[in-house]
């Protein structure tokens, strides 16, 4: 996870189901289903266009990771992006719900 963006806060959002991290007056967000027997469908990853290139995506990711994890969730990545950085770091495939992968 980029430095740079460490100290911003990742919300949890649950009147919309997603998380927010909110960065230079915009908001990047990953939209979310958590089902009843603990598993979170990350299903949709937005960074706006004024942020795009500048590593939003892999941190709001790497956080939202971070939070299934301290909470004893795990992970079905239904979002490409959060599938892709899942492949390009391996460490978090030990979150992966049962049946699947991303390899």
């Amino acid at each position: 996870m980029s430095d740079k963006y460490a100290n911003l806060e990742l919300v949890k959002n649950e009147d919309v189901k997603r998380f927010e991290m909110e960065v230079e007056d915009h908001t990047a967000f990953i939209e979310y289903i958590l089902t009843k027997d603990n598993v979170m469908f990350l299903t949709h990853t937005e960074v706006p266009v004024a942020l795009e290139g500048k590593g939003i995506g892999g941190s709001i990711v790497a956080k939202a990771l971070n939070y299934i994890k301290e909470n004893g969730h795990t992970l079905a990545p239904l979002c490409p992006f959060v599938a892709s950085y899942v492949r390009k770091h391996p460490e978090w495939k030990t979150l992966l719900a049962k049946g699947y992968n991303v390899d």
